[in-house]
């Protein structure tokens, strides 16, 4: 149900632009308003996620470890699973952040014969997901040669190696197909596995079609439904100066891909892909596991009323001794009446 909802949904912002533009014939609201406040919600919704997110309070030290923590000098631990310095926690971080560590040592578990878990290898989820991150990376740096002029020269060597095959005309940019072959691998995984399909949601599709979408329609525009180049950075140059201002003859296609890619960023701060930046404020990730050596206090801990023994034995003797439980304050009584007993006797 979930997917069927995405795919409707991806379909409709297809279709928005295709009769906006196509048929009504706006396009400056496809080319210019549109753009803008998408730029605009996803600048103030990111930064207040952001915000939102360093201000909770993290009153407990909680970070995720699998390796030997740090004790006795004679121990030898794991700088990077248990890590117990800034610079191993810094470590740590880089390698999760650029090499997606944590996932390439992942594991699937399965229930084999007997009920018996059996643990299997993802280094395929691994490979697609760290080529679909890099791909869509350089896909974005690719793009600043619309928004610059002169072209960086660092944009010129990335566009040049992308694209050093040199396949048909124009080359054949390699990191543009595997995007989409990379998206499309963990679309269908969440479709054939059972397990992920079970908790997937319309919110886990939803941003897989829609980059499928942008990825598509960019290759579209760049090797079959060829669209004018100079028009188009015409566009994205007022666009960046804000001085906007939209050409006559760029094709339908280009506005679908405009749309799509202002939809998604202005889908991004409210989505699962805000991990971008919530990966660095996440406790479990950021903190030392230094607990062994130094005392973590909760700062925000106040002083609280304690419902002692006694007063839960002051409260409930009767019923206390009506069921059968022992009470100490009887016991106690009866120490100096035996003792007063013992003296009229003497």
């Amino acid at each position: 149900m979930g997917v069927w909802f995405s795919l409707i949904v991806v379909i409709g912002l297809i279709v928005f632009p295709l009769i906006g533009v196509g048929l009504l014939g706006l396009n400056a609201l496809f080319g210019i308003v549109v753009p803008y406040v998408a730029l605009v919600v996803f600048l103030v919704g990111l930064i207040y996620r952001v915000i939102t997110w360093g201000k909770t309070p993290v009153p407990f030290h909680i970070p995720t470890t699998c390796g030997q923590q740090k004790s006795f000098p004679w121990i030898k631990y794991s700088k990077l699973e248990s890590p117990a310095t800034g610079w191993e926690v810094f470590m740590r971080m880089f390698l999760e952040v650029v090499t997606f560590r944590s996932l390439f040592r992942n594991l699937r578990t399965e229930m084999g014969p007997g009920y018996r878990p059996v643990y299997g290898s993802t280094k395929w989820l691994w490979l697609a997901g760290i080529v679909f991150h890099y791909s869509f990376l350089i896909v974005l740096l690719r793009h600043l040669r619309f928004f610059r002029q002169p072209v960086p020269e660092f944009v010129s060597l990335i566009d040049s190696f992308d694209g050093f095959l040199q396949i048909g005309h124009p080359h054949l940019q390699i990191t543009g197909v595997t995007l989409l072959l990379a998206v499309f691998y963990l679309f269908l995984r969440r479709i054939f596995i059972p397990q992920v399909k079970y908790i997937s949601l319309p919110a886990d599709y939803f941003p897989l079609l829609l980059i499928m979408g942008i990825a598509g329609s960019g290759i579209l525009m760049r090797y079959f439904l060829k669209t004018d180049i100079i028009k188009v950075k015409e566009l994205t140059m007022g666009l960046a100066t804000l001085r906007p201002k939209v050409p006559d003859g760029i094709g339908v296609i280009f506005y679908i891909h405009l749309f799509l890619v202002s939809a998604l960023f202005a889908y991004f701060p409210f989505s699962k892909l805000v991990h971008l930046g919530g990966i660095f404020l996440s406790p479990t990730r950021n903190l030392a596991n230094n607990s062994r050596m130094k005392r973590h206090v909760n700062p925000w801990d106040y002083p609280v009323k304690v419902h002692t023994y006694e007063e839960y034995e002051e409260e409930f003797r009767e019923k206390m001794k009506m069921v059968g439980i022992p009470v100490e304050k009887d016991v106690e009584e009866e120490k100096p009446e035996e003792s007063e007993e013992s003296e009229q006797k003497e």
